[in-house]
């Protein structure tokens, strides 16, 4: 199953066992650092009303966590390859539109 292809196209109930779930059909592990990311993507959902592209979530998390946890470096590091794409993907959200 590839992340890329699970994308919701409307908001479902989520929890972060949904987003251990998918990651682990993924092989991928997440972990505390992951999570907070993926709750910060929601609030900027629920804000918002669409998912973040890179730079807003970057803008986001950096507001909300601290400009080490908003650095694409960092994201990069959690969410290999497309952190904006990944991101909505485990957080449940719909995919963000500015992401190829």
């Amino acid at each position: 199953m590839s992340t890329t292809s699970k994308y919701l196209d409307s908001l479902r109930p989520w929890s972060i066992n949904d987003a251990h779930e998918l990651a682990k059909q993924n092989s991928v592990r997440l972990d505390g650092k992951h999570i907070e990311i993926l709750l910060v993507a929601r609030e900027f959902f629920h804000d918002y009303g669409f998912s973040p592209s890179m730079r807003p979530l970057c803008k986001t998390i950096t507001n909300r966590l601290g400009i080490e946890k908003g650095r694409s470096v960092y994201l990069n590091q959690l969410f290999p390859g497309s952190p904006a794409k990944q991101v909505a993907v485990y957080a449940g959200l719909p995919a963000p539109k500015n992401c190829l």
